[in-house]
């Protein structure tokens, strides 16, 4: 335990202590809820390091975290890389045979979980052949767990372990769009690489922000948006345990007045319909509007702006990647294009052979920047598929416009072709948001009669009752003005909702199964 040199937790943390030790990192939105300051996190930090000694807890072994968005979450994150444990955040919304199959992919040594979750693990605990200890976030810890606030306090700080930029610090499981869990591995130096690309050159985070992230900080978008962007420049965060609804999330931004906000395009559209347009309360202060997760359609963006008052900067990152690599920026935005590179970052556009793809044409967007995962865990067919040297594939596709902006066209699998022309299945989706009816749609390919290709359309109704014999006509007939005549939807099916992962990007896997 000598030089601390580039454990990430010297720079978000330690590096605070004295400045800014009675500043507010963490505010919890719930009533009566805890603030916990800058100081208090890095003494309680300094414990996990005997916290896991006790527990026989040792380095490089992974801890588990199935924690909602409280103040537990980053001592528990950043008290682990103090130690040398690797913690895993896991996503909370996932089933129980989900989490079974993550513990044992993982070999995970410590499960830390919140009280609410509880009740979904406590299934599958019993026969789990690497878990030694789970550590229960609440009053009245079950019979077999321990107690987090009490094992925590009696525990004595220790110094952080030295750790080095390019050694393994925490893991995300992405399951993404497919649906299939991959163990993706970060290092201690990937952490500071977002903060000083996407959240100091284009997101220009200052310490008198006040965010506020819908996102969960088990995602690799909200752990940069919640937790490394704020905590690198002092900032505040004001977290949300619960499911971000358009009423939860209107009552945050009233009562915290947050400076920056963070949604993904489902979420901005919810809370469009719910206002009606009309600006509520709380958002005098904000400044900045990010989306990811999925791209944003146009329509979305300029209603936000008309509404908020500020644009929606709309990026694109990756679990991969751990955050956003292409952007658009302030005075640089133009709805329907993701943007341009973030400083620091290179891009690609390639086709099936790896050759770059020309000005109008569709190619797989390809990335080369600091914050690369160092690889899946236990997925080597993978690992060498998708990091391919210093170039990470996507599994997206942009077209290139002239100016030199990437503009969406869908996932890699998404794509099809309708009369030997490449059909974009969110371009088509852009078009059907577009009419005044219509909510949210996702397209897939569908085969006809004749086993050819067309696109199929799913779409959620701002209104149910909507739903006449004419509106499916009317909305081929709105496809077609808008985008091209063999694009438009050959079949269009009224749903109450989409199937989404939880950070909001629709499994258009499951549509076309």
């Amino acid at each position: 335990m000598s030089d601390n040199g580039a454990n990430a937790a010297l720079y978000f943390v330690d590096r605070h202590r004295e400045k800014l030790g009675d500043k507010a990192a963490f505010i919890e939105s719930r009533p009566g809820g805890r603030t916990l300051t800058y100081g208090a996190l890095a003494d309680e930090s300094d414990r996990m390091a005997s916290f896991y000694e006790h527990l026989a807890v040792r380095r490089e072994d992974r801890a588990l975290m199935i924690v909602l968005d409280q103040a537990e979450f980053p001592v528990i994150f950043w008290g682990s890389l103090k130690a040398g444990v690797i913690p895993v955040p896991l996503n909370t919304l996932l089933a129980a045979d989900l989490y079974d199959v993550i513990l044992r992919d993982s070999r995970a040594q410590v499960l830390f979980v919140s009280a609410a979750l509880y009740p979904v693990v406590e299934p599958i605990l019993k026969d789990q052949p690497f878990l030694r200890h789970v550590v229960f976030i609440g009053d009245d810890a079950p019979a077999g767990c321990l107690d987090f606030a009490s094992e925590l306090a009696a525990s004595e700080p220790r110094p952080m372990v030295d750790a080095q930029a390019d050694e393994s610090a925490f893991w995300l499981y992405s399951s993404g769009s497919t649906g299939k869990p991959k163990g993706v591995r970060h290092v201690h130096g990937s952490l500071k690489a977002t903060a000083d690309t996407y959240g100091g050159e284009v997101l220009g985070i200052a310490q008198d922000d006040v965010v506020f992230s819908a996102a969960k900080l088990f995602f690799a978008y909200g752990l940069g948006n919640g937790m490394t962007f704020p905590m690198a420049v002092g900032a505040t965060t004001v977290l949300l345990a619960e499911r971000p609804t358009p009423d939860s999330v209107l009552d945050v931004m009233a009562r915290f007045q947050p400076t920056i906000f963070y949604g993904v395009p489902t979420l901005y559209a919810a809370i469009l319909a719910a206002t009606k347009g009309e600006k509520p309360a709380g958002f005098n202060r904000l400044r900045r509007s990010v989306s990811a997760g999925e791209a944003l359609p146009a329509e979305i963006g300029n209603r936000w702006k008309a509404m908020a008052g500020t644009d929606i900067f709309d990026g694109v990152g990756s679990t991969e990647m751990l955050h956003i690599f292409l952007s658009n920026a302030p005075g640089n935005i133009e709805y329907g294009t993701s943007g341009v590179a973030v400083p620091g970052y290179d891009l690609r556009l390639v086709d099936e052979n790896g050759v770059e793809v020309g000005v109008g044409e569709v190619g797989e967007l390809l990335v080369n920047g600091p914050s690369a995962a160092d690889g899946y865990w236990n997925q080597r067919d993978k690992s060498r598929s998708t990091f391919e040297g210093c170039w990470t594939r996507t599994g997206d596709k942009y077209e290139r416009t002239a100016s030199g902006r990437l503009v969406y066209c869908g996932r890699t699998d998404d794509m099809f072709k309708v009369s030997g022309i490449w059909v974009s299945p969110f371009e088509v989706e852009q078009a059907l948001v577009t009419h005044d009816a219509v909510l949210e749609a996702a397209v897939v390919a569908a085969r006809d009669a004749d086993g050819l290709e067309k696109p199929k359309a799913y779409v959620v109704l701002k209104d149910r009752n909507a739903a006449t014999d004419d509106l499916a006509g009317a909305l081929r007939e709105h496809v077609k003005n808008a985008v091209g005549k063999w694009k438009y939807p050959r079949w269009i099916e009224i749903v109450d909702d989409l199937p989404k992962t939880a950070t909001g990007k629709v499994q258009r896997f499951k549509l076309r199964a």
